[in-house]
């Protein structure tokens, strides 16, 4: 069932193209295109496209952990997201213990253009918690949530609270595999949602 203009989530599929170039040591560049295809459509759909500037703190810093800060600004089409313009803050903060990794990511995000302009920024935190099996597959559990409006969240059982097992295959030195099952743990967002990304890096790494 729609929700006003917006297509229901149950059933698509959907499939991003990305491309991320570096220009600096610490800076980088990413345009995405976003596709999906919805019950009873033959065909893919252009969903958004967005754009992502991300700059991390230098290693010469010796900060003790690795911390980044992208800005990713989206354009979607009304039947996917209401608004037409939307924004988010991505800070990542990252630390290595041995074989284990810790990623958390306090996103908030809010609407730049469009009917919800007016309810300000939300929060939606990620966790991932990684571990190196071995040098070909590290083993990982990632957690996404939305909550709603800073300052004013939503009662938990609308909040959405989703649980990824999953990992990273490294197919060669230069292609890497992730993979996952989502489990929503509230009856907001979606139940169960799979997961898979292919990267592939061009050129040589330093």
């Amino acid at each position: 069932m729609f929700e006003g203009p917006v297509a229901p989530t149950n059933n698509q599929f959907h499939l991003t193209f990305e491309l991320t170039r570096g220009l600096t040591d610490n800076f980088e560049l990413a345009g995405y295109l976003v596709l999906a295809h919805r019950p009873g459509h033959e065909t893919l759909d252009y969903v958004a496209w967005r754009v992502r500037p991300r700059v991390s703190v230098p290693k010469e810093w010796h900060w003790p952990v690795d911390v980044s800060m992208s800005l990713e600004f989206g354009f979607p089409r009304k039947v996917y997201e209401e608004n037409s313009v939307t924004l988010e803050m991505r800070p990542i903060i990252e630390e290595k213990f041995g074989r284990f990794q810790l990623d958390v990511i306090p996103v908030v995000g809010r609407a730049l253009k469009g009917p919800g302009t007016s309810e300000g920024w939300d929060f939606e935190p990620g966790v991932r918690f990684g571990y190196e099996l071995n040098k070909k597959l590290d083993l990982s559990l990632e957690y996404y949530g939305s909550t709603g409006p800073i300052g004013d969240f939503l009662p938990s059982d609308e909040q959405v609270h989703q649980f990824f097992p999953g990992g990273d295959l490294k197919i060669t030195e230069n292609i890497v595999w992730n993979f996952g099952i989502g489990v929503g743990v509230t009856e907001a967002g979606n139940r169960l949602v799979y997961k898979s990304r292919i990267g592939i890096l061009f050129g040589k790494s330093k």
